[in-house]
Parts: structure tokens; C-alpha cells; sequence
């Protein structure tokens, strides 16, 4: 698993490296759009453009391989407690059953919705409506209850 772990990082490293070449010989402008925001791009609009010097440099692949294997290890290690004092864990689990109980009304919402629709619609990549069919219907109540189920215990 671990080299399989180095070869993506190795790749991703590799990856980025390719990038940043190919941006280097770009010409990168600055403008503001219609709203007053800033944009940059390769492409200006017929708008005046200020011409950017952006200057590159190579990347040390050593230490971009040490960076990313610090971060994987970071991100392995156990993460640290949430909070050390009393009244910090005491706060950490009073929000956490508000969002447990925010999930659990929704949950049910949606049951009930699902209950009392006589026809429930997808909506397609067209924007068209389908409609379920009574068996993809059952199914769609069937899973909204085992999550209000899962998520109200």
C-alpha cells in the first residue's frame, strides 16, 4: 500500500512539475470584469488588459517528494483531541448532537415527503422530469426511512 501510495505521489509530483512548465510560456494578463473584480487569464477579453512578467523557476522534486511524504505522514497520525479543557469538550459534544438532531429532522422531513407524494420525479441532465415508476418509488421510501432510522437513533 505504501508504494502504491509513493507512485501516486511520485505522479502527482511529476504532474504538477509538466504544469508548471506549460504555464511558464503562457503570457498571463490582469483586467477587471464588468462587476469591478479582478481577473487573470491567458485569454483576455476585448476589455484593456494589463500584460503580466511572471517569472518561473524550476521545482526541486526532492523537496516537493519530502513535502508530500511530511503531509501524508501528518495525515496518517492520529489527529490531535478536539479540545483539552472541560468546558471545550463539554461545547465539541453540545454541537455535535445539535448537528445530530439537524440530521435526524431532515431525515424524517424527507420520509415524511416521501410518504405522502403520491408521485416523486429525478430530474434529468436535460431538465426534463421523470417520474418514478412504483417500484423505484418503494425503493426511494424504503431508503429514506432506513436513513431517518440510522440517523434518529
Amino acid at each position: 500500500m505504501e508504494t502504491a501510495m509513493l507512485r501516486s505521489v511520485l505522479l502527482l509530483t511529476l504532474a504538477a512539475a509538466s504544469l508548471a512548465a506549460g504555464a511558464a510560456q503562457a503570457d498571463v494578463y490582469k483586467y477587471k470584469d464588468e462587476k469591478g473584480n479582478i481577473q487573470y487569464t491567458d485569454k483576455p477579453p476585448s476589455l484593456p488588459a494589463e500584460r503580466l512578467n511572471v517569472q518561473s523557476q524550476r521545482t526541486d522534486i526532492v523537496a516537493a517528494q519530502e513535502r508530500s511524504q511530511a503531509a501524508i505522514k501528518a495525515n496518517t497520525s492520529a489527529p490531535p483531541a478536539a479540545g483539552n479543557s472541560p468546558a471545550e469538550q463539554k461545547a465539541a459534544a453540545a454541537a455535535s448532537a445539535q448537528d445530530k438532531a439537524d440530521r435526524c429532522i431532515k431525515a424524517r422531513e424527507r420520509y415524511d415527503q416521501y410518504m405522502n407524494s403520491q408521485r416523486l420525479y429525478e430530474e434529468g441532465k436535460d431538465g426534463e422530469r421523470r417520474y418514478l415508476t412504483d417500484a423505484e418509488l418503494d425503493a426511494a421510501r424504503a431508503s429514506a426511512k432506513a436513513s431517518m432510522d440510522v440517523l434518529c437513533q
